[in-house]
């Protein structure tokens, strides 16, 4: 990840975050902030599948990391009033695996896969079946002697969920019967978020603290969680213990993270595409070499709020910065042609 050890801005989850998120998460629909869209739908499937006393259908949820796709699968098996069980795509490594997961659960439950994008390709061969006709197509023995058992599953619902909806299989994908893109949070829904947050945590912030700390959290909950726990740290110190609006934009400049919610991150990356190629286009093997960031990092963590922002643009060509970024930045756009993202 970055230089700086504890990274705000970061799609991985320590031990700190899942005890934070665990004791902030809401557990109704009616409880969780935003995606006004998304739980519309939900709560319409929902009812009907209890009302017919069936399993839900499966979920996809997409989406960049921290906007709740986890909190609303946890939310969707307690509106089921089923259990969940939940596991990645990284720690099913084997066939067998999943199907010791798919046989201890039981009727109408919820199966969530986080990171499904990167199941084991044999690993998602058993998953088509099972999705399709809760059956398992188990092979014994080996050599000519191989039969194939078919062995008859608890209906379930599987939620997955990824930050990366384009790596999925065609197979996999089609399987889904509820396919929904999370986008990211306004300032408003974040605000009521941080004071829910800060309340829950016997945290003492002012409406316009909380305003401020939503205009730099970068439409994500789960930044929003972290700036506030690191402000409230500030305001303990430096403050009388409350976050107001002076506190959070001072706490957050020490933070690095300025008024658009861009860490010394972004703000690498604009400007070594600007500085050492000339505004782009620059691959993204070759930028993730220049500023010493992992490929992926940049493309599930950064890039997708850059690009959303207006800032950066994915051609054919590669990565290039748009005229806002040098307007931005203050930098003169040397180039005889800017170009403005369309």
């Amino acid at each position: 990840m970055s230089e700086r050890e504890n990274d705000l801005i970061t799609s991985s989850l320590n031990k700190s975050d899942e005890d934070l998120e665990e004791s902030l998460r809401p557990s109704t629909l009616e409880q969780y902030i935003g995606q006004d869209k998304i739980k519309g739908k939900l709560k319409i499937f929902i009812e009907a599948a209890k009302m017919r006393d069936e399993q839900l259908d499966h979920v996809l949820l997409y989406g960049p990391p921290g906007l709740g796709k986890t909190t609303l699968a946890s939310i969707i098996a307690k509106e089921m009033n089923v259990n969940i069980r939940i596991t990645s795509g990284p720690a099913i490594e084997r066939p067998g695996d999943l199907a010791a997961i798919l046989t201890n659960l039981n009727e109408n439950d919820v199966l969530f896969i986080d990171e499904i994008h990167r199941l084991n390709r044999s690993v998602e061969e058993i998953l088509y079946p099972a999705m399709e006709d809760f059956a398992l197509d188990i092979i014994i023995g080996k050599g000519p002697s191989a039969r194939s058992v078919r062995l008859d599953l608890s209906q379930f619902t599987l939620i997955g969920a990824t930050t990366r909806s384009g790596a999925l299989s065609s197979p996999l994908r089609d399987r889904f019967g509820v396919i929904c893109k999370l986008d990211y949070y306004n300032n408003k829904e974040l605000t009521y978020i941080i004071e829910r947050s800060a309340g829950i945590l016997n945290i003492d912030i002012s409406k316009s603290g909380a305003k401020e700390l939503s205009k730099r959290s970068r439409g994500t909950p789960r930044i929003s969680n972290r700036i506030l726990k690191r402000v409230r740290d500030y305001a303990m110190v430096k403050g009388k213990g409350v976050i107001d609006e002076d506190i959070a934009r001072a706490a957050l400049d020490i933070l690095e993270i300025d008024s658009s919610g861009l860490d010394y991150v972004d703000i690498k990356i604009l400007k070594t595409i600007i500085s050492f190629y000339n505004g782009g286009p620059v691959g993204l093997d070759t930028l993730a070499a220049s500023i010493g960031e992992e490929s992926i990092t940049i493309e599930d963590v950064y890039e997708p709020y850059l690009m959303q922002k207006g800032f950066l643009s994915r051609t054919p060509r590669g990565r290039i910065v748009t005229e806002k970024t040098y307007q931005y930045l203050n930098i003169e756009n040397n180039n005889q042609v800017s170009f403005n993202g369309s």
